[in-house]
């Protein structure tokens, strides 16, 4: 999955009217929504806006006329293939009418050059494993974790060895299963406790 490194933002002026964009990341609606609150421009004369998170998306044009702002945000998330993402574009009028394309334009080409030169970043599903061992295989364990590029969670001992609660991309999980298994000579217990989409 794409999504943004960073929040951005990106103003320009189109026929007297100032335009400003500001984009984030967003995992959720509530966090989408909270992020439109924290960056709405009351003095401006319209804050236009659209998220998409996974299959979840909305859209508002905020008095503008309808489907001529939200809606072309909306498609500069999608046209840039990211997702987690929401965008809100402020306009101040500059009393120059932009006509109902003019809008279209505008707020999507706004949108759409913020989102372009915004940091990026691509997240990958993740899995959490708890990876039971006993002590005298410890050695050989440690590297292989560092190889696979783990990260390691809570770590619990008894008598038997220690429990280790481990989170890999999904695509890695079963070649560390894998190669702790073989290190090991099958002296692991592994399972699986949980996932995520990045």
């Amino acid at each position: 999955m794409l999504t943004l490194a960073a929040p951005h933002a990106l103003e320009v002026e189109i026929k007297q009217s100032r335009f400003l964009a500001r984009a984030a990341r967003a995992d959720g609606r509530e966090a989408a929504l909270a992020h439109l609150e924290r960056v709405r421009e009351p003095r401006a004369s319209h804050n236009c806006w659209a998220y998409k998170v996974g299959q979840d998306y909305r859209f508002h044009d905020d008095g503008e006329p309808g489907g001529t702002a939200g809606q072309p945000i909306l498609r500069a998330i999608e046209g840039q293939g990211l997702d987690h993402v929401v965008v809100v574009v402020a306009r101040w009028f500059g009393g120059i009418k932009l006509g109902a394309g003019g809008l279209v334009r505008a707020y999507g080409g706004t949108a759409a050059e913020c989102l372009r030169v915004a940091p990026r970043v691509e997240l990958h599903p993740r899995r959490t494993l708890r990876v039971a061992a006993p002590f005298e295989v410890l050695g050989a364990l440690y590297p292989i974790l560092e190889s696979h590029g783990v990260e390691r969670g809570a770590e619990a001992y008894s008598a038997e060895g220690v429990s280790l609660e481990l989170r890999v991309r999904a695509d890695r999980a079963e070649a560390l299963e894998r190669a702790l298994r073989d290190a090991t000579r099958g002296r692991v217990r592994i399972e699986v406790v949980g996932s995520e989409d990045f």
